[in-house]
Protein backbone atom coordinates (compact mmCIF):
# COMPACT_ATOMS: atom_id res chain seq x y z
CA UNK A 1 0.00 0.00 0.00
CA UNK A 2 1.38 3.42 -1.00
CA UNK A 3 1.00 6.06 1.73
CA UNK A 4 0.37 9.65 0.62
CA UNK A 5 0.20 12.77 2.79
CA UNK A 6 -1.35 15.92 1.37
CA UNK A 7 -0.16 19.09 3.13
CA UNK A 8 -2.08 22.35 2.79
CA UNK A 9 -2.30 25.66 4.62
CA UNK A 10 -5.93 25.32 5.75
CA UNK A 11 -9.11 23.38 5.11
CA UNK A 12 -11.64 26.13 4.44
CA UNK A 13 -13.99 25.61 1.52
CA UNK A 14 -11.73 27.11 -1.15
CA UNK A 15 -10.64 25.76 -4.51
CA UNK A 16 -7.33 24.13 -3.55
CA UNK A 17 -8.82 22.70 -0.38
CA UNK A 18 -11.75 21.19 -2.25
CA UNK A 19 -9.38 19.66 -4.79
CA UNK A 20 -7.56 17.93 -1.93
CA UNK A 21 -10.90 16.57 -0.73
CA UNK A 22 -11.63 15.32 -4.23
CA UNK A 23 -8.21 13.64 -4.45
CA UNK A 24 -8.97 11.83 -1.19
CA UNK A 25 -12.48 10.84 -2.25
CA UNK A 26 -11.41 9.52 -5.65
CA UNK A 27 -8.26 7.64 -4.63
CA UNK A 28 -7.62 4.05 -5.60
CA UNK A 29 -8.43 2.57 -2.18
CA UNK A 30 -6.90 -0.78 -3.08
CA UNK A 31 -3.47 0.79 -3.58
CA UNK A 32 -3.31 4.08 -1.67
CA UNK A 33 -3.65 5.15 1.96
CA UNK A 34 -4.13 8.92 1.98
CA UNK A 35 -4.01 11.38 4.88
CA UNK A 36 -4.13 15.18 5.08
CA UNK A 37 -2.20 17.69 7.23
CA UNK A 38 -3.03 21.39 7.56
CA UNK A 39 -1.12 24.28 9.10
CA UNK A 40 -3.88 26.55 10.41
CA UNK A 41 -6.04 25.18 13.26
CA UNK A 42 -8.92 27.59 12.70
CA UNK A 43 -9.58 26.81 9.01
CA UNK A 44 -11.20 23.38 9.13
CA UNK A 45 -14.56 23.53 7.31
CA UNK A 46 -13.69 20.55 5.08
CA UNK A 47 -12.20 18.38 7.84
CA UNK A 48 -15.43 16.38 8.47
CA UNK A 49 -15.86 15.66 4.74
CA UNK A 50 -12.26 14.43 4.44
CA UNK A 51 -12.60 12.25 7.53
CA UNK A 52 -15.87 10.86 6.17
CA UNK A 53 -13.82 9.56 3.22
CA UNK A 54 -11.71 7.52 5.63
CA UNK A 55 -8.67 9.80 5.66
CA UNK A 56 -7.05 10.99 8.88
CA UNK A 57 -6.61 14.76 9.24
CA UNK A 58 -3.64 16.15 11.20
CA UNK A 59 -3.49 19.68 12.65
CA UNK A 60 0.11 20.95 12.52
CA UNK A 61 -0.96 24.02 14.50
CA UNK A 62 1.38 26.44 12.78
CA UNK A 63 0.33 29.95 13.85
CA UNK A 64 1.49 31.93 11.99
CA UNK A 65 1.80 29.57 9.05
CA UNK A 66 5.62 29.91 8.99
CA UNK A 67 5.94 28.91 12.68
CA UNK A 68 8.96 26.54 12.74
CA UNK A 69 7.25 24.36 15.34
CA UNK A 70 4.83 23.35 12.60
CA UNK A 71 7.77 21.96 10.64
CA UNK A 72 8.80 19.89 13.64
CA UNK A 73 5.31 18.44 13.90
CA UNK A 74 5.29 17.74 10.16
CA UNK A 75 8.64 15.96 10.41
CA UNK A 76 7.39 13.72 13.21
CA UNK A 77 4.23 12.97 11.24
CA UNK A 78 6.17 12.03 8.10
CA UNK A 79 8.57 9.81 10.05
CA UNK A 80 5.98 8.09 12.22
CA UNK A 81 3.49 7.75 9.37
CA UNK A 82 6.02 6.16 7.01
CA UNK A 83 4.67 8.18 4.08
CA UNK A 84 5.97 7.37 0.63
CA UNK A 85 4.74 10.60 -0.99
CA UNK A 86 4.19 14.05 0.49
CA UNK A 87 2.11 16.25 -1.80
CA UNK A 88 2.25 19.97 -0.97
CA UNK A 89 -0.29 22.55 -2.07
CA UNK A 90 1.00 26.13 -2.50
CA UNK A 91 4.59 27.41 -2.62
CA UNK A 92 4.94 28.37 1.05
CA UNK A 93 3.71 25.00 2.28
CA UNK A 94 5.90 23.26 -0.30
CA UNK A 95 9.04 25.03 0.98
CA UNK A 96 8.43 23.60 4.44
CA UNK A 97 7.77 20.13 3.05
CA UNK A 98 11.03 20.24 1.08
CA UNK A 99 13.06 21.20 4.14
CA UNK A 100 11.46 18.41 6.16
CA UNK A 101 12.07 15.82 3.45
CA UNK A 102 15.72 16.78 3.05
CA UNK A 103 16.27 16.54 6.80
CA UNK A 104 15.56 12.80 6.63
CA UNK A 105 18.01 10.06 5.66
CA UNK A 106 17.71 9.21 1.99
CA UNK A 107 16.38 5.75 2.80
CA UNK A 108 13.44 7.32 4.66
CA UNK A 109 12.91 10.35 2.46
CA UNK A 110 9.50 10.57 0.76
CA UNK A 111 8.86 11.67 -2.80
CA UNK A 112 7.91 15.37 -2.80
CA UNK A 113 5.23 16.66 -5.18
CA UNK A 114 4.03 20.26 -5.32
CA UNK A 115 0.86 21.55 -6.96
CA UNK A 116 0.69 25.23 -7.91
CA UNK A 117 -2.92 26.36 -7.71
CA UNK A 118 -2.56 29.99 -8.74
CA UNK A 119 -0.52 32.20 -11.02
CA UNK A 120 2.96 33.18 -9.84
CA UNK A 121 2.26 36.89 -9.36
CA UNK A 122 -0.58 36.14 -6.95
CA UNK A 123 1.95 35.14 -4.29
CA UNK A 124 3.84 37.53 -2.03
CA UNK A 125 7.33 38.41 -3.26
CA UNK A 126 8.89 36.69 -0.22
CA UNK A 127 6.95 33.49 -0.95
CA UNK A 128 8.16 33.57 -4.54
CA UNK A 129 11.75 33.96 -3.36
CA UNK A 130 11.44 31.01 -0.97
CA UNK A 131 9.85 28.86 -3.65
CA UNK A 132 12.55 29.78 -6.17
CA UNK A 133 15.28 28.88 -3.68
CA UNK A 134 13.85 25.50 -2.66
CA UNK A 135 11.96 24.25 -5.73
CA UNK A 136 14.89 22.13 -7.05
CA UNK A 137 14.17 19.81 -4.11
CA UNK A 138 10.82 18.80 -5.64
CA UNK A 139 10.54 15.47 -7.40
CA UNK A 140 7.60 16.82 -9.43
CA UNK A 141 5.94 20.21 -9.84
CA UNK A 142 2.38 20.35 -11.15
CA UNK A 143 0.27 23.33 -12.24
CA UNK A 144 -3.52 23.29 -12.40
CA UNK A 145 -3.57 25.07 -15.77
CA UNK A 146 -1.29 26.02 -18.63
CA UNK A 147 -1.66 29.64 -17.56
CA UNK A 148 -0.32 28.84 -14.10
CA UNK A 149 2.55 26.84 -15.61
CA UNK A 150 3.48 29.64 -18.02
CA UNK A 151 3.36 32.24 -15.25
CA UNK A 152 6.25 30.68 -13.29
CA UNK A 153 9.58 32.22 -14.37
CA UNK A 154 13.12 30.91 -14.54
CA UNK A 155 14.18 27.74 -12.83
CA UNK A 156 11.06 27.76 -10.66
CA UNK A 157 9.09 27.16 -13.85
CA UNK A 158 11.43 24.55 -15.27
CA UNK A 159 9.84 21.13 -15.73
CA UNK A 160 6.45 22.19 -14.30
CA UNK A 161 3.75 19.87 -15.70
CA UNK A 162 0.18 20.98 -16.35
CA UNK A 163 -2.34 18.73 -14.65
CA UNK A 164 -5.90 20.03 -15.12
CA UNK A 165 -8.04 19.03 -12.17
CA UNK A 166 -11.63 17.86 -12.15
CA UNK A 167 -14.80 17.75 -10.09
CA UNK A 168 -17.30 15.08 -9.11
CA UNK A 169 -19.41 15.37 -12.25
CA UNK A 170 -22.07 12.81 -11.33
CA UNK A 171 -22.55 14.10 -7.78
CA UNK A 172 -22.81 17.73 -8.96
CA UNK A 173 -25.48 16.87 -11.48
CA UNK A 174 -27.33 14.75 -8.93
CA UNK A 175 -27.50 17.76 -6.56
CA UNK A 176 -28.93 20.11 -9.21
CA UNK A 177 -32.22 21.64 -8.07
CA UNK A 178 -32.95 24.62 -10.29
CA UNK A 179 -36.65 24.92 -9.42
CA UNK A 180 -36.06 24.39 -5.71
CA UNK A 181 -33.26 26.95 -5.49
CA UNK A 182 -35.19 29.60 -7.36
CA UNK A 183 -38.28 29.05 -5.22
CA UNK A 184 -36.20 29.21 -2.04
CA UNK A 185 -34.62 32.50 -3.11
CA UNK A 186 -37.93 33.96 -4.29
CA UNK A 187 -37.14 34.12 -8.01
CA UNK A 188 -39.92 33.76 -10.54
CA UNK A 189 -39.80 31.97 -13.90
CA UNK A 190 -39.10 35.23 -15.76
CA UNK A 191 -36.27 36.40 -13.52
CA UNK A 192 -32.76 36.20 -14.96
CA UNK A 193 -30.28 35.19 -12.28
CA UNK A 194 -26.58 35.99 -12.56
CA UNK A 195 -24.60 34.22 -9.88
CA UNK A 196 -21.07 33.96 -8.55
CA UNK A 197 -19.54 31.43 -6.17
CA UNK A 198 -16.34 32.92 -4.76
CA UNK A 199 -14.85 34.02 -1.46
CA UNK A 200 -15.14 37.72 -0.69
CA UNK A 201 -11.44 38.46 -1.17
CA UNK A 202 -9.64 41.26 -3.05
CA UNK A 203 -8.51 39.24 -6.08
CA UNK A 204 -12.11 38.27 -6.86
CA UNK A 205 -12.73 41.97 -7.69
CA UNK A 206 -16.32 42.02 -6.46
CA UNK A 207 -16.30 45.79 -6.74
CA UNK A 208 -16.05 45.37 -10.53
CA UNK A 209 -18.96 42.95 -10.50
CA UNK A 210 -21.05 45.36 -8.42
CA UNK A 211 -20.29 48.18 -10.85
CA UNK A 212 -21.26 45.95 -13.78
CA UNK A 213 -24.41 44.83 -11.98
CA UNK A 214 -25.55 48.43 -11.57
CA UNK A 215 -25.43 48.83 -15.36
CA UNK A 216 -27.07 45.48 -16.08
CA UNK A 217 -30.05 45.87 -13.74
CA UNK A 218 -30.68 49.36 -15.13
CA UNK A 219 -31.05 47.81 -18.60
CA UNK A 220 -33.38 44.95 -17.60
CA UNK A 221 -35.51 44.85 -14.47
CA UNK A 222 -35.75 41.03 -14.65
CA UNK A 223 -32.08 40.58 -13.72
CA UNK A 224 -31.03 39.57 -10.20
CA UNK A 225 -27.51 38.93 -8.88
CA UNK A 226 -26.55 36.36 -6.25
CA UNK A 227 -23.15 35.86 -4.57
CA UNK A 228 -22.30 32.71 -2.63
CA UNK A 229 -19.24 32.97 -0.39
CA UNK A 230 -17.86 34.77 2.62
CA UNK A 231 -14.65 36.55 3.47
CA UNK A 232 -12.94 39.64 4.88
CA UNK A 233 -14.55 42.12 2.45
CA UNK A 234 -18.13 41.28 3.45
CA UNK A 235 -18.97 44.57 5.16
CA UNK A 236 -17.21 46.73 2.56
CA UNK A 237 -19.04 45.01 -0.29
CA UNK A 238 -22.43 45.40 1.39
CA UNK A 239 -21.71 49.10 1.77
CA UNK A 240 -20.71 49.39 -1.90
CA UNK A 241 -23.82 47.52 -2.99
CA UNK A 242 -25.98 49.95 -1.01
CA UNK A 243 -24.06 52.95 -2.33
CA UNK A 244 -24.84 51.80 -5.86
CA UNK A 245 -28.52 51.46 -4.98
CA UNK A 246 -28.65 47.77 -5.88
CA UNK A 247 -30.48 46.69 -2.73
CA UNK A 248 -31.98 43.20 -3.05
CA UNK A 249 -31.12 43.14 -6.75
CA UNK A 250 -27.68 41.91 -5.57
CA UNK A 251 -27.91 39.43 -2.72
CA UNK A 252 -24.97 38.13 -0.68
CA UNK A 253 -25.90 34.71 0.62
CA UNK A 254 -22.71 34.08 2.60
CA UNK A 255 -21.12 30.66 2.93
CA UNK A 256 -23.41 27.88 1.72
CA UNK A 257 -22.51 24.21 2.21
CA UNK A 258 -24.85 23.55 -0.74
CA UNK A 259 -23.11 26.08 -3.01
CA UNK A 260 -23.19 23.69 -5.98
CA UNK A 261 -26.95 23.21 -5.57
CA UNK A 262 -27.43 27.00 -5.46
CA UNK A 263 -25.32 27.33 -8.62
CA UNK A 264 -27.80 25.12 -10.47
CA UNK A 265 -30.39 27.88 -10.12
CA UNK A 266 -28.33 30.44 -12.06
CA UNK A 267 -29.02 31.48 -15.65
CA UNK A 268 -25.45 32.79 -16.02
CA UNK A 269 -22.35 32.18 -13.93
CA UNK A 270 -20.00 35.16 -13.54
CA UNK A 271 -16.49 35.78 -12.22
CA UNK A 272 -14.81 39.19 -12.20
CA UNK A 273 -11.45 38.00 -10.82
CA UNK A 274 -8.13 39.74 -11.39
CA UNK A 275 -6.25 36.43 -11.22
CA UNK A 276 -7.13 32.75 -10.98
CA UNK A 277 -5.53 29.35 -11.28
CA UNK A 278 -8.32 27.10 -12.50
CA UNK A 279 -11.58 28.13 -10.80
CA UNK A 280 -13.40 25.17 -9.27
CA UNK A 281 -16.75 26.96 -9.29
CA UNK A 282 -16.39 27.63 -13.01
CA UNK A 283 -15.81 23.92 -13.61
CA UNK A 284 -18.95 23.17 -11.60
CA UNK A 285 -20.94 25.70 -13.65
CA UNK A 286 -19.86 24.00 -16.88
CA UNK A 287 -20.78 20.58 -15.48
CA UNK A 288 -24.27 21.95 -14.75
CA UNK A 289 -24.61 23.48 -18.20
CA UNK A 290 -24.65 27.07 -16.92
CA UNK A 291 -23.13 29.52 -19.44
CA UNK A 292 -20.33 31.66 -18.03
CA UNK A 293 -19.27 35.28 -18.36
CA UNK A 294 -15.82 35.49 -16.78
CA UNK A 295 -12.66 37.53 -16.89
CA UNK A 296 -9.89 36.10 -19.06
CA UNK A 297 -7.37 35.44 -16.30
CA UNK A 298 -5.35 32.37 -15.38
CA UNK A 299 -6.97 29.18 -16.57
CA UNK A 300 -10.46 30.54 -17.31
CA UNK A 301 -9.65 30.68 -21.02
CA UNK A 302 -8.77 26.98 -20.88
CA UNK A 303 -12.29 26.23 -19.65
CA UNK A 304 -14.32 28.75 -21.65
CA UNK A 305 -13.88 29.54 -25.33
CA UNK A 306 -15.23 33.02 -25.99
CA UNK A 307 -18.60 32.73 -27.67
CA UNK A 308 -18.90 28.97 -27.11
CA UNK A 309 -19.47 28.11 -23.41
CA UNK A 310 -19.86 31.78 -22.57
CA UNK A 311 -17.95 35.03 -22.83
CA UNK A 312 -14.41 36.01 -21.86
CA UNK A 313 -13.74 39.65 -20.99
CA UNK A 314 -10.63 41.52 -19.82
CA UNK A 315 -10.20 41.98 -16.07
CA UNK A 316 -10.77 45.33 -14.33
CA UNK A 317 -13.15 46.49 -17.06
CA UNK A 318 -16.63 46.52 -15.43
CA UNK A 319 -18.25 48.27 -18.39
CA UNK A 320 -17.08 45.50 -20.74
CA UNK A 321 -18.24 42.88 -18.24
CA UNK A 322 -21.65 44.54 -18.11
CA UNK A 323 -21.94 44.58 -21.91
CA UNK A 324 -21.13 40.85 -22.11
CA UNK A 325 -23.72 40.03 -19.44
CA UNK A 326 -26.39 42.09 -21.18
CA UNK A 327 -25.55 40.40 -24.48
CA UNK A 328 -25.91 36.87 -23.06
CA UNK A 329 -28.97 37.62 -20.94
CA UNK A 330 -30.81 39.26 -23.85
CA UNK A 331 -30.57 36.25 -26.16
CA UNK A 332 -32.21 33.09 -24.74
CA UNK A 333 -31.37 30.99 -27.80
CA UNK A 334 -27.68 31.87 -27.60
CA UNK A 335 -27.73 31.31 -23.86
CA UNK A 336 -29.21 27.84 -24.38
CA UNK A 337 -26.55 26.98 -26.99
CA UNK A 338 -23.81 28.11 -24.60
CA UNK A 339 -25.36 25.97 -21.87
CA UNK A 340 -25.30 22.92 -24.14
CA UNK A 341 -21.64 23.55 -24.99
CA UNK A 342 -20.84 24.02 -21.29
CA UNK A 343 -22.51 20.72 -20.43
CA UNK A 344 -20.51 18.94 -23.13
CA UNK A 345 -17.22 20.45 -21.89
CA UNK A 346 -18.14 19.57 -18.32
CA UNK A 347 -18.35 15.89 -19.22
CA UNK A 348 -14.55 15.78 -19.42
CA UNK A 349 -13.80 17.54 -16.12
CA UNK A 350 -13.78 14.44 -13.92
CA UNK A 351 -12.04 14.26 -10.55
CA UNK A 352 -11.60 10.50 -10.77
CA UNK A 353 -9.51 10.93 -13.92
CA UNK A 354 -7.42 13.63 -12.22
CA UNK A 355 -6.85 11.38 -9.20
CA UNK A 356 -5.78 8.51 -11.46
CA UNK A 357 -3.24 10.77 -13.21
CA UNK A 358 -1.78 11.87 -9.86
CA UNK A 359 -1.49 8.27 -8.70
CA UNK A 360 0.27 7.35 -11.94
CA UNK A 361 2.78 10.12 -11.18
CA UNK A 362 3.29 8.75 -7.66
CA UNK A 363 3.94 5.23 -8.94
CA UNK A 364 6.40 6.45 -11.56
CA UNK A 365 8.29 8.63 -9.08
CA UNK A 366 8.46 5.87 -6.49
CA UNK A 367 9.79 3.42 -9.06
CA UNK A 368 12.56 5.89 -9.88
CA UNK A 369 13.02 6.79 -6.21
CA UNK A 370 13.84 3.19 -5.36
CA UNK A 371 16.59 2.82 -7.98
Amino acid sequence: MIRVLHVIKGLDAGGAETLVLLAVANRDRSSFDVEVAHLLPTHVALKPAIEAEGAAVHDLHAVPSWDPRGLGRLRRLVVEGHFDVVHAHSPLVAAGVRVVARSLPRSRRPVVVTTLHNVWRSHHVAVRAIDRATCPLDDLRLAVSDAVRRSVPGRAGRDVVTDVQGVDVDAIRARADRAGVRAELGFGPDDLVVGVVANLKPHKAYEDLLAAAATVVASDDRVRFVAVGDGPLHDDLLAERDRLGLGDRFRFLGYRPDATRVLSGFDVFCLSSRHEGLPLALMEALVLGVPAVVTDVGGTGELVTDGVEGRLVPPSRPAVLADALVEVLADPDRRAAMGTAALRHGDGLRADAAAARAEAHYRRLLAHHGT
